[in-house]
């Protein structure tokens, strides 16, 4: 199941500011996050965040925040983003084949909104170097568990590469010129 840009979507799950100082490698996981939004941008591949209780969790972090639109951005209550209505319908305005899934935590709502979109018939791509949990042990399991559930794992690179599937184009020209390079 390779990733195509026409039939996919980045849906960045909780990168919230009250969440981000509990999770392991945050700063890591926050640059991978705002790495795939720029990219998705550059390739017009719509993005949804989403914010679980975001009254008590904070709004999205600011890195994250200003590269979105707010339409872009989905409140739930939900650990499973697809118990939203408005999450599986924000789905199927972008006629969503495949999701490509980053964000926190990797064990709670990264995990059963995995579950949920493989539920719904989706292909699940989840970016191992953009998910995470405060706990290591937790991640590892999560991503043992959605990978034996169906989702793809894979890296941020893997994503762009597929997205662009060849060099040789503007686009290719204008990410690897900005956006391909290894992070600082």
């Amino acid at each position: 199941m390779k990733l195509t840009a026409a039939h996919s979507a980045l849906v960045i799950v909780d990168m919230q500011n009250r969440l981000a100082p509990a999770i392991d490698g945050f700063s890591d996981v926050e640059q991978q996050n705002r790495w795939l939004i720029e990219v998705a941008h550059q390739l017009n591949i719509p993005v949804l965040a989403t914010e679980q209780y975001p009254h008590g969790l904070g709004v999205t972090v600011q890195s994250l925040l200003a590269l979105l639109k707010t339409d872009q951005i989905l409140e739930k209550i939900h650990f499973d983003a697809t118990a939203e209505p408005a999450v599986l319908a924000w789905l199927a305005d972008h006629k969503t084949k495949q999701v490509v899934l980053a964000g926190c935590e990797a064990h709670v709502c990264v995990l059963q909104t995995a579950l949920g979109l493989l539920e719904q018939g989706l292909q699940v791509y989840v970016v191992v170097d953009a998910v995470g949990s405060r706990r290591a042990s937790d991640k590892q399991l999560a991503l043992a568990r959605m990978q034996q559930a169906g989702a793809v794992l894979v890296s941020r690179e893997m994503v762009a590469f597929e997205w662009l599937e060849r060099a040789g184009t503007d686009q290719f020209r204008l990410l690897s010129h900005s956006h391909l390079k290894p992070l600082s």
